[in-house]
């Protein structure tokens, strides 16, 4: 299934920032997948990610948070989401194939 990385969120996200980073990961049909590594929700997990890859971060309009890496851009409610979903969008451009046991 293809989703826009500007809604990307939750679990999905979490697969495909983990994709991005070369993990292998299979999800059996009909299986939850529950994500080892939260990279959108723990700084621990996230905030290397965001230092090596120097994702830029500020707060737009009071409420929404910007990310700029390598000529993309992504916003999101928090600094993590919007980080994250500008590192996939920098990686896979701005749609990606998720196991539909994501959607």
């Amino acid at each position: 299934m293809k989703i826009k990385t500007s809604e990307l969120t939750g679990a999905a996200l979490d697969w495909a920032v983990a994709k991005c980073e070369g993990n292998e990961i299979s999800i059996p049909k009909g299986y939850l997948w529950i994500p080892t590594e939260c990279y959108a929700t723990y700084w621990q997990q996230g905030g290397p990610i965001i230092e090596r890859e120097g994702i830029a971060l500020y707060l737009y309009g009071g409420s929404e948070w910007n990310a700029h890496v390598g000529g993309r851009e992504s916003v999101g409610p928090t600094p993590l989401i919007a980080a994250m979903r500008c590192y996939v969008a920098a990686k896979w451009n701005h749609e990606v194939e998720i196991p539909e046991e994501l959607k």
